[in-house]
């Protein structure tokens, strides 16, 4: 397996590049994704990173450059903390499959928790004045629902891989031409569930945090379906993207088995 970083984008795979945002082991990856005359972005990383991302887009596709369209693999704070930002900017939808769009009103909704919103985030709120936890998401605002099953927004040639477990529409994308995944948090490329992996950062093929992950067990089923695609490269939410990885992704699902504590 081999791996590849850099601050600035940095090129995935033909036409696609990346962006690593916010801090150390949290940071996000967002991708830039080139089709034909134009370009998609999928994910917007951390809040407070849209003039980061737009200037990285210029910087690949000229200055006053505007997607085709901003695609989200999920909706949590890490992959669409800029995209009510970079919506108004370029006056497009942010799209995210039909199971997502709830969650884009913001707060915990039942039926959609994690464990850190089980046992972190919903008893801090408890603590908090009822007017401050009322506040509308203005992602809502924005969001649209796209339809799985149809062709990719802006990416033909593309196709949806519907993935759940990390939350209900957690979406992969992927390229049958050259098998190149953007896997989103269905699959990562640094292991976030153990305490020695999160510290050292290095390089490993596994599944989605489990701390914010909604069902471990669907997480895993989608893992083993993602495995019969053979992609050649994983382009995943958090770590460097990674080639060579079909032999490990193939042995995954039995290694997340037992969810992780």
């Amino acid at each position: 397996m081999t791996t590849s970083t850099r601050r600035r984008p940095h090129q995935v795979a033909a036409g696609i590049h990346y962006l690593s945002t916010g801090p150390w082991r949290l940071a996000s990856n967002v991708y830039f994704v080139e089709s034909g005359n134009s370009w998609a972005l999928i994910d917007t990383g951390w809040p407070g990173h849209a003039a980061r991302i737009r200037s990285a887009a210029e910087s690949l596709f000229g200055r006053g450059t505007r997607p085709a369209a901003i695609l989200l693999s999920h909706i949590h704070p890490d992959h669409s903390g800029s995209a009510e930002n970079l919506a108004r900017y370029w006056d497009l939808p942010v799209l995210v499959h039909p199971a997502e769009v709830p969650q884009a009103r913001g707060g915990i909704l039942p039926g959609y928790a994690s464990p850190l919103d089980r046992f972190v985030i919903g008893p801090l709120l408890r603590l908090l004045p009822p007017r401050s936890t009322k506040r509308a998401d203005p992602l809502a605002d924005v969001v649209q629902q796209f339809d799985p099953d149809g062709p990719v927004h802006g990416l033909p040639g593309w196709r949806c891989i519907p993935a759940p477990g990390h939350t209900p529409g957690s979406i992969v994308y992927f390229r049958p031409s050259d098998r190149v995944m953007i896997s989103g948090d269905a699959l990562c490329t640094v292991d976030l569930n153990s305490v020695r992996g999160f510290v050292l950062g290095r390089p490993t093929l596994g599944g989605p945090p489990w701390v914010s992950t909604w069902n471990w067990s669907r997480a895993r089923g989608s893992v083993a379906r993602l495995a019969e695609l053979e992609p050649t490269v994983v382009a995943g939410g958090h770590g460097c993207p990674m080639t060579g990885v079909a032999p490990v992704l193939r042995d995954l699902p039995s290694r997340m088995h037992r969810r992780p504590r």
